[in-house]
């Protein structure tokens, strides 16, 4: 039987991946101290690997497809085919940002103020790279984590990964530029992709894992409605499309259902029901396939 191996992040992103896959259809179980996944799927075979690490091992072949940050397919400097982007994180569906941040009362206040500066971050190669284009000369050294409290003690500035601000803010700490906004991507490498039964899986996953995502925060609303108020209610329902009415078995009477934003919902019900519909469900969507 063909297998794909399919490298998911350990760390940060794993309980949202795992999660997301669920919602997919996928199965996975994995002990804590197991990087060896099982999935209910006997095509496919589960690594857990560092988002850091992902896209070079997917590059090198030992791994068909992964699932990692474009932020570090951008500092491994990666040839990796992307199959698709897939907004989601550890803490909401946004994308992340790799930010210069400094002590709030610093005379740091662009990037041309950090000449002759020390930098601590995890993304050496994005930071150099970000300051020669900008023509600063400036030491940039790698750290190992908690990079928020090396500042200003050990070090001037720090580049540092941020989804809500809210950890640089508790050290206060402000930030100055946004180096890159980042997102969820699925990549695969370039000999997998070539393959045509392996891109057929993993254009099945990609689909599968999209419809997961634009699923949420949708709902199906189904109600039963006079023939003689239809119009009025139909006017009311914000679905995706126009909705869906069927004739009912008792004459004057009709079925109609529609995919809405689960946001507005609140709202929209009691203006349905004082419309004439009748019998109102809301149910909660897995799958949305556009």
């Amino acid at each position: 039987m063909s297998k794909l191996i399919l490298a998911l992040p350990k760390g940060s992103l794993q309980d949202a991946t795992f999660a997301l896959f669920d919602k997919a259809g996928f199965q996975i179980k994995v002990g804590s101290r197991s990087y060896v996944p099982t999935v209910d799927d006997d095509e496919l075979d589960i690594r857990l690997i560092r988002a850091q690490e992902m896209s070079r091992y997917v590059e090198m072949g030992l791994f068909d497809a992964g699932i990692t940050g474009y932020d570090w397919v951008r500092e491994n400097g990666s040839d990796v085919h992307e199959v698709g982007e897939m907004i989601y994180g550890k803490v909401g569906r946004r994308p992340i940002r790799w930010v210069l941040a400094v002590p709030q009362d610093c005379d740091i206040h662009s990037v041309q103020d950090l000449e002759g500066k020390r930098i601590a971050t995890e993304a050496v190669g994005m930071t150099e790279r970000w300051l020669a284009e900008n023509g600063v000369t400036a030491q940039v050294e790698f750290s190992w984590g908690a990079t928020e409290v090396k500042c200003p003690e050990l070090v001037d500035a720090i580049v540092e990964l941020t989804e809500t601000g809210n950890s640089l803010r508790a050290n206060n700490l402000r930030i100055v530029e946004t180096l890159l906004e980042s997102t969820t991507r699925f990549i695969a490498n370039h000999q997998a992709w070539a393959d045509p039964w392996k891109r057929e899986k993993i254009e099945q996953i990609n689909l599968l894992l999209r419809a997961a995502l634009t699923a949420e925060n949708m709902v199906l609303i189904k109600m039963n409605v006079a023939t003689d108020n239809l119009e009025t209610v139909m006017g009311l329902v914000p679905g995706m499309h126009a909705p869906t009415v069927n004739q009912l078995s008792e004459p004057g009477w009709s079925s109609l259902e529609s995919v809405v934003d689960e946001r507005v919902v609140r709202d929209v019900i009691p203006k349905l029901k004082a419309a004439g519909a009748e019998g109102i469900l809301e149910l909660a969507l897995n799958k949305l396939v556009p």
